[in-house]
């Protein structure tokens, strides 16, 4: 099979869908690999590097998604990209489709077959695709929680952990996941005074066992949330809904209890959000204030740290790319898990939540896939 990727054109994106080794792999096994030129510049991967291991490289992405079977991308196609999309191209990339009507649509249009990254799932339910980045973003927003607290800038000018005589700075991160999880690690080694809220009372007792008394839990509800952000330095959004939007958990007027100067970073921007308040931002413009609070709402986080999630990602989706690879989109009927996350075939869509969400039609993953 033809295998390819091109260079992110998300603003500030700088991750690239395939490392040298992971083209290694794919030439190893008997495919033929495209490389965009200049893809892998922003992760420190040169055209040599690629060429190196066996791959073409290629002038323009339009020619790659021309020539290629299966396309690996990390984020989802702008619509400066829905050109390349066509019937026959099997596309492997995040997509969020939930939030995002225009690029369904462009899907479908396209009868592009395509898998998104984040619905990828293991028997036991984790997401295997969407953990690394998820660890990732964690941990950033509790360092860019943390710079952005500071001055200059509009922040509180609050050392996280605080000193002898100055008390630490008060959390709240809602959501007990990867994100959730990783974010609370770094913040409690700063010394934050951190609480978790989350839904899933067996994640809360995890967190417990975890980092002892150095985090409170309590059950995510209206009230618990209006108690603990009034008058807190920093939150923390770390909600996932699988396939589906964020749900709106976080009013104007929570936010605006927090006071001036204290600093919202919402990591499910992906998703549309979880406070009344958030819209997506830029790693050009990534902050702005609303109610008095700093608000971090940048989609693509892990960007920023290209090297570390590149390489984090390429070994997350290697496996499942040289499976597509090697067989094709039927591989999927033997694979429930890669199959959770096809989301369009031939113009049917096939990711349920996505239709409810979006007001449409799917079609059963059996139905779709071709005879």
């Amino acid at each position: 099979m033809k295998v390819g990727t091109i260079k992110e054109t998300k603003n500030q994106e700088y991750r690239v869908g395939l490392t040298p080794s992971g083209v290694a792999a794919l030439t190893e096994a008997g495919h033929q690999v495209l490389v965009e030129r200049g893809a892998g510049a922003g992760s420190g991967f040169s055209d040599e590097k690629y060429a190196a291991v066996g791959a073409s490289i290629v002038d323009s992405a339009r020619e790659v998604a021309a020539l290629v079977d299966l396309l690996v991308k990390v984020k989802e196609p702008l619509p400066s990209e829905y050109p390349l999309l066509h019937e026959g191209l099997l596309l492997f990339t995040y997509l969020h489709l939930a939030p995002n009507p225009g690029l369904t649509k462009a899907l479908l249009d396209s009868r592009v077959d395509s898998i998104a990254y984040e619905l990828v799932a293991q028997e036991d339910g984790s997401l295997p695709l969407l953990i690394p980045m998820s660890q990732v973003a964690g941990r950033m927003a509790a360092e860019i929680a943390a710079q952005h607290l500071k001055k200059p800038g509009p922040g509180r000018g609050k050392l996280l952990g605080g000193i002898a005589g100055s008390s630490p700075a008060r959390v709240v991160v809602v959501g007990s996941g990867h994100v959730g999880t990783a974010a609370t690690r770094v913040l409690v080694a700063l010394g934050a005074r951190v609480v978790v809220t989350s839904r899933d009372l067996r994640r809360l007792h995890a967190f417990e066992d975890m980092f002892r008394d150095k985090v409170a839990t309590r059950v995510t509800t209206p009230v618990v949330l209006e108690e603990e952000l009034e008058n807190a330095d920093i939150l923390i959004g770390a909600v996932l809904v699988p396939g589906g939007v964020a749900p709106t958990l976080i009013s104007r007027e929570m936010v605006s209890s927090m006071g001036e100067g204290a600093v919202f970073v919402d990591v499910c921007i992906d998703q549309g959000g979880i406070a009344e308040t958030s819209r997506p931002t830029t790693h050009d413009e990534p902050v702005y204030v609303e109610e008095g609070v700093v608000h971090y709402c940048v989609p693509n986080m892990p960007g920023a740290v290209p090297r570390t999630s590149t390489e984090a990602l390429t070994s997350a989706t290697l496996p499942y790319v040289l499976k597509l690879a090697d067989g094709g989109l039927s591989v999927v009927r033997d694979d429930p898990g890669l199959a959770g996350g096809v989301s369009t075939i031939g113009g049917k869509l096939v990711t349920e939540a996505v239709a409810r969400m979006q007001g449409l039609t799917h079609a059963a993953l059996n139905d779709a896939l071709r005879p």
